[in-house]
């Protein structure tokens, strides 16, 4: 294999699968990247497909290259990528000898990696959705957003170790919820077209929708495609491909801990009430990082004990006229809440001392976290 090309085009998509190649050594050829060139005819130079996986998640891409001889090798993800980064802005020649060794010229330096043979490479993960929805990659990412952080990393409730999409027929929309069982987030919104495969949810994983949300966070991604098939689903950007395999398994029933009544109300600032949650928060106790609330009449306290180092006390003045209400929560789950929302003022809901809260953007109505909470 013998190709050139920009430094630029190549350390976008050697960038690009980086969180993707396995780190943890199972099978030590997961942690390279597979390079093909292929020629190409008449006037057009030649492609170069980068691609890698963890044989959960796959992503593939095309560059356009100067072939002139085509091949295959595949080699060190991180090095390649970490050699292409500190190169200077020119053309890069590459070349791959008999023995599999890769031979990087750029300027004045050069580089020689020890690769191995494409076939001893896994394949790729291949799947073809029979049809595929167009959706607007802002959208997307703030869904993606206002989620995610809920979603739980205890690898033993699997089934909730990534996010659930839905398409929710009573009001006509597409929404996406997450959950670790302490807290909930959900955000509904109309994308236009209807998403193959979503008849009764996928659940997507935390690893996979990281990946999507770079994908769709790059600067030319105005529009993405994405379809969902059996236990696979698969986002095509341009000439980028992301296939995954989904999490199988049942969602909980979400909407159960959603608080349908609630008889206290206030709408705060994000920002004073976020610094006022940072303070108070670090006299909290290590592990709970439980802070009480305490609700009266235009008054809101927040304190924090911790019997090892001390207390902290915080009063906020607040349109609030109802009765008096004390309460706790953890403060590290309110805040991720409060940031993921993405506005300038919170709504918090309240039932009682037992019954969750629930946070809204007070200019939206289609996204919503629930944080529950705690015994103090």
């Amino acid at each position: 294999m013998k190709l050139s090309t920009s430094k630029l085009e190549l350390q976008r998509g050697l960038g690009r699968i980086q969180a993707v190649v396995e780190k943890r050594n199972t099978m030590p050829i997961l942690a390279n990247v597979l390079l093909r060139a292929t020629e190409g005819k008449g006037d057009d130079g030649g492609v170069l497909e980068l691609a890698a996986t963890d044989l959960e998640i796959g992503i593939r891409s095309l560059h356009p290259v100067t072939v002139t001889e085509a091949g295959g090798v595949t080699v060190s993800a991180k090095k390649i990528y970490e050699i292409v980064r500190e190169l200077p802005d020119e053309p890069i020649h590459l070349e791959v000898a008999s023995n599999s060794y890769v031979t990087l010229r750029c300027a004045r330096a050069e580089f020689s990696l020890a690769g191995s043979a494409i076939e001893e490479y896994p394949s790729l993960p291949e799947f073809a959705p029979g049809k595929m929805a167009l959706l607007q990659s802002p959208v997307l990412a703030d869904m993606i957003a206002r989620t995610m952080y809920a979603a739980s990393t205890d690898e033993t409730r699997y089934n909730l170790n990534g996010v659930f999409l839905e398409q929710h027929s009573e009001k006509n929309v597409v929404r996406m919820v997450a959950t670790d069982g302490h807290r909930l987030a959900y955000a509904d919104r109309q994308l236009g077209d209807d998403i193959p495969g979503l008849t009764s949810g996928v659940i997507i994983p935390r690893k996979g929708l990281t990946e999507l949300k770079r994908l769709v966070d790059e600067e030319d991604s105005d529009e993405v495609e994405i379809g969902f098939e059996g236990n696979s689903g698969l986002v095509r950007k341009g000439s980028v491909t992301l296939v995954m395999r989904l999490i199988e398994g049942e969602f909980p029933n979400y909407s159960q801990v959603i608080p349908e009544k609630t008889t206290h109300q206030l709408v705060l600032p994000v920002d004073t009430l976020n610094h006022a949650l940072r303070r108070v928060a670090i006299l909290s106790a290590e592990r709970s990082r439980a802070i009480k609330f305490e609700l009266s009449t235009g008054l809101l306290a927040l304190s924090s004990n911790n019997p090892d180092i001390g207390e902290a006390r915080e009063e906020l003045d607040i349109d609030y006229a109802g009765e008096k209400l004390s309460i706790a929560f953890n403060a590290r789950y309110l805040m991720d809440a409060i940031s993921a929302l993405g506005s300038k003022e919170v709504r918090l809901s309240f039932q009682d001392e037992l019954s969750p809260v629930k946070l809204m953007p007070a200019d939206d109505s289609d996204t919503l976290a629930v944080v529950m909470p705690m015994r103090i």
